[in-house]
């Protein structure tokens, strides 16, 4: 599984030919190009940002640390317009966490989902964890837990309802995410209940990539025993919280074949979830969709916000029950 990559001859060129003067203009061509080589998920962020005028539609309201490590570190931003007595009708939140095959990536740069999902009222909270080689398994779901832990916590006094936690990850963030929601050890480490996770959203997420077949992966889970309990797949059960599951036809990377056994293996035991493979779309394009430059391609966005919405609405009681979400042939 490659390491995010940012392939111009996919992009929306009528968009993005709107973003890039403006990026350009500000910070010069040959500064363009090289964010462009070494950070374009930053570049994204940036197009974003300036597309939409700034960070009017949300606020920074915390960073912090959850680790003494600096990459076990969050940031939680709200709505910037919310309805006086807030604080009495707590938001849903969304916990995003970055991909980048578990060696490359800043939660920082992904402040354009925030921006995306406050729109429809959705506080996002953006969690690091430790990356390579620091981070090998199981390093990045203890720091997801960690991270979840201290969302709970600290949820009242920013107006979030810990009762309605989502957790939503691109890539290997997904593979992070599903981990979380089907093997409760994870959550159990460090005090929760597996309910505590209202829902998951995996993007491009890789669920059953054994044997180990490229150098990051294998730096990541080379050095276990039992490589088969480190695979989503294998976890499946019929308690797991609903499960959006989220994959373009074209990945090469992560294959779609992942999201597709995964679906199985929840269909085999009568969890909720919802699967679609979409035409048209490589590893990078679930994720890239969500950014203003390429928003033209409202299909991902609008299954993440039905999803939410039928799971962990943005108004209404947090004692509401989940409703099932069926499974989707894909």
């Amino acid at each position: 599984m490659a390491i995010f990559d940012f392939d111009m001859a996919d992009m929306a060129w009528a968009e993005w030919a709107f973003a890039a003067p403006l990026l350009v203009g500000g910070m010069g061509y040959a500064a363009f190009a090289r964010a462009l080589s070494r950070n374009p998920v930053a570049l994204l962020n940036a197009a974003d940002r300036i597309m939409r005028g700034g960070n009017r539609t949300v606020r920074l309201v915390e960073s912090a640390r959850f680790g003494a490590n600096p990459a076990q570190k969050l940031q939680v931003l709200v709505p910037a317009r919310r309805p006086a007595g807030a604080l009495n009708n707590p938001l849903p939140v969304v916990v995003f966490i970055h991909g980048g095959a578990w060696m490359s990536g800043d939660p920082h740069d992904y402040r354009f989902i925030a921006r995306t999902l406050a729109d429809h009222g959705f506080a996002v909270v953006l969690a690091g964890y430790r990356l390579l080689p620091q981070g090998r398994h199981p390093a990045m779901l203890e720091d997801g837990a960690g991270a979840l832990r201290w969302v709970v916590d600290n949820a009242a006094r920013h107006g979030l309802d810990p009762g309605r936690i989502a957790v939503m990850g691109h890539s290997a963030g997904g593979y992070n995410a599903l981990m979380l929601a089907l093997d409760p050890r994870w959550l159990g480490a460090v005090g929760l209940e597996p309910a505590a996770l209202r829902a998951v959203i995996a993007l491009s997420a890789p669920t059953d990539f054994l044997p180990l077949d490229d150098p990051a992966s294998t730096a990541t889970f080379g050095h276990i025993a039992d490589l088969a309990a480190t695979q989503p797949v294998n976890h499946a059960h019929a308690d797991a919280p609903p499960l959006l599951l989220v994959h373009g036809a074209d990945d090469r990377r992560v294959r779609p074949r992942n999201t597709r056994a995964l679906a199985a293996a929840l269909d085999r035991v009568g969890a909720p979830h919802r699967a679609v493979v979409l035409e048209g779309m490589n590893h990078e394009a679930p994720l890239k969709v969500l950014a203003r430059p390429f928003a033209r391609d409202g299909r991902v966005l609008a299954e993440v916000l039905d999803f939410l919405g039928r799971v962990q609405p943005s108004v209404g009681p947090a004692t509401v029950a989940s409703p099932t979400v069926h499974p989707n042939p894909c």
